[in-house]
Order: C-alpha cells, then structure tokens, then sequence
C-alpha cells in the first residue's frame, strides 16, 4: 500500500501564490505519472496537471501559464507550484500516483482557498 501525504495548502489572496507537495513512501513513484486534480464545492473533480515517468506533464487550459508541476524522484514527491491564484482556483486539491493497470492510488486532499 503506498501513502500519499499532501502539504502546502492553505488561504491566499487572490493574485498569489502556494506550493502544494505530495510525498509518497515505497518504491514505485519513479516509475508512475503523477498528478494533481482538484474538486471545487458543487463540482466534479478533474484533473489539474500530470507529470510522467518520462517527465511530459500536461494542463488544464484554467491553469496554464499559471500553473507548473514538477517532480523529485529521489524525493518520492510532487509539487504543484500555484501562481496569479484566482477565486475559482478554489477546491480541495488532491494528488494521484498511477501506473495504468496496475495500480491508483490518492491524497487525502489539501484545501487551498483564494480570496478576492
């Protein structure tokens, strides 16, 4: 079973900045696409930004150019650096380690939250 533990999240005004991580124990992160989704109140959770094991990430056209994930596999960790923050930017972000039938596995979400 891996964990997942997600920090960073947190209140910010609008216009600013947070980096969200999630590091994962055991031994498959290098080998797996992770990425952040994130659900806002009322809404479906979709997807944010993926990374790869071969290091192409991909974006929801809400966050590109604002967004950028990265990854340490040394580390076990994802990052999510959040930049020109938004109020719909608002949800409870998770992260997921995936490797395409084998195995999904997800944070237990972090709440960031944007003020106008």
């Amino acid at each position: 079973q891996v964990r997942l533990v997600e920090s960073g999240g947190g209140l910010v005004q609008a216009g600013g900045s947070l980096r969200l991580s999630c590091a994962a124990s055991g031994s498959i992160f290098s080998i797996s696409t992770v990425g952040w989704y994130r659900r806002a109140p009322g809404k479906q959770r979709y997807m944010v930004a993926t990374i790869t094991s071969c290091e192409s990430s991909y974006y929801a056209d809400s966050v590109k150019g604002r967004f950028t994930i990265s990854r340490d596999n040394a580390k076990n960790t994802v990052y999510l650096q959040m930049t020109s923050l938004k109020p719909e930017d608002t949800a409870v972000y998770y992260c997921r380690v995936v490797r395409a039938g084998e195995y999904d596995y997800w944070g237990q979400g972090s709440q960031v939250t944007v003020s106008s």
